[in-house]
């Protein structure tokens, strides 16, 4: 039975996608990171417990692994959650930095928005849910480059 419980555990964690892209919380740590990288910040605003169009966003694209692949290389991933369930409550300080962030680029409080930003974080173009696949989604963000 050990055997079998270890042989269980095992398939799922080798099951589990290792090159999952990590998101930042974290203005300054995101541009941190673009900065050593050379790549964009890939901003999305989400209300992830009570807004449809971001809850498919993220399965038919963030979570995808065809995206994460994409992305890996070229988007340095920055989300700024506003979850409504109680049990999903952020931090204060977590609550903070997504309130700044949303005075800076999303004043009209729309959900899901995806901003991608320069190193800096200067706008390079602004886009929502749009229902695409994962590579005609990465190649509509890449279209705002320069």
């Amino acid at each position: 039975m050990k055997l079998l419980v270890g042989l269980l555990t095992a398939a799922l964690f080798f099951s589990i996608p290792l090159n999952a892209q990590k998101w930042h919380t974290d203005l300054v740590t995101a541009q941190e990171q673009a900065q050593i990288k050379g790549n964009n910040i890939l901003l999305v605003f989400s209300g992830s417990d009570w807004c449809a169009p971001c809850i498919k966003l993220d399965k038919e694209v963030w979570s995808t692994e065809e995206f994460q692949e994409l992305a890996e290389g070229h988007f340095v991933m920055l989300k700024a959650d506003f979850p409504r369930k109680k049990q999903n409550k952020l931090s204060e300080t977590q609550q903070q930095k997504n309130n700044q962030l949303a005075e800076k680029y999303n004043q009209q409080g729309n959900f899901p928005l995806v901003v991608l930003l320069d190193q800096q974080g200067s706008v390079l173009g602004i886009t929502g849910y749009k229902r695409a696949t994962p590579q005609e989604y990465f190649h509509h963000l890449t279209s705002f480059e320069p």
